[in-house]
């Protein structure tokens, strides 16, 4: 589909936002960067879906007309990376600090596999990472391992464990900590940081209820809270 196409289809239906997700959209790194260009210039939004495995001139280029993203961040350490995903780890932690540096709203994705990368170590290790490198206030997800592809010889992610990697990460400081793949959990909801009122209320993919206003601050003390809210 040409982007032109794609940013006409996207008004036609009413769509704010065009996502660029699975594949990797690295891969198709042309034309999700023409297609971001055409849909800023139409009053649509951009947001990509990514593991952030890119140099760093072609990402400064694409975060000129990248709103958000979602990084899966799958390790902190680059034995898991070289082994598991066949990449390295610094060109991912690069990437996230350079989104971030030039005003992209990032949120973070921890996939937990079981005795890969599950350890309280590590796991203690990656939020101290976001927090000194990135900020308390960028949000992160602990997502649910289920076998899968090559993978189908691991167990899926305890709840237990993932439960574990959100208390950790929010005694390192973090303020907004989820849990996905795990329907109806108590996780998957926003809090404000400051006075612990429920804002955002969320069940599977639909928000029941929204206290956070186009001005982006909670609604019982006023604290800004992160995102984008027009």
């Amino acid at each position: 589909m040409d982007p032109r196409e794609t940013v006409r289809l996207a008004q036609h239906y009413g769509c704010k936002t065009i996502a660029y997700t699975y594949s990797e959209p690295i891969v198709f790194y042309e034309y999700m960067l023409e297609t971001a260009r055409l849909a800023r210039q139409s009053d649509l939004r951009n947001v990509w879906v990514t593991a952030a495995f890119i140099e760093q001139k072609p990402l400064e280029e694409l975060c000129q007309w990248i709103d958000a993203a979602n990084i899966d961040l799958k390790s902190i350490r680059d034995e898991y990376y070289s082994q598991v995903c066949f990449g390295r780890l610094r060109p991912v932690l690069d990437a996230i600090v350079t989104a971030v540096k030039k005003g992209v709203f990032v949120e973070l994705t921890n996939l937990l596999v079981p005795t890969l990368n599950d350890s309280e170590e590590e796991i203690s290790e990656l939020t101290r990472w976001i927090a000194e490198n990135v900020g308390v206030e960028v949000p992160l997800h602990f997502s649910r391992f289920h076998p899968m592809y090559q993978l189908t010889n691991l167990p899926p992610t305890p709840v237990g464990t993932l439960v574990r990697a959100r208390e950790i990460a929010m005694a390192q400081g973090l303020e907004y900590v989820y849990i996905g793949n795990i329907p109806d959990t108590e996780a998957s909801h926003t809090h404000c940081p400051r006075c612990k009122s429920l804002l955002i209320e969320r069940q599977g993919y639909r928000i029941v209820r929204n206290r956070v206003g186009e001005d982006g601050k909670c609604d019982s003390c006023g604290h800004k809270i992160p995102g984008i809210w027009k």
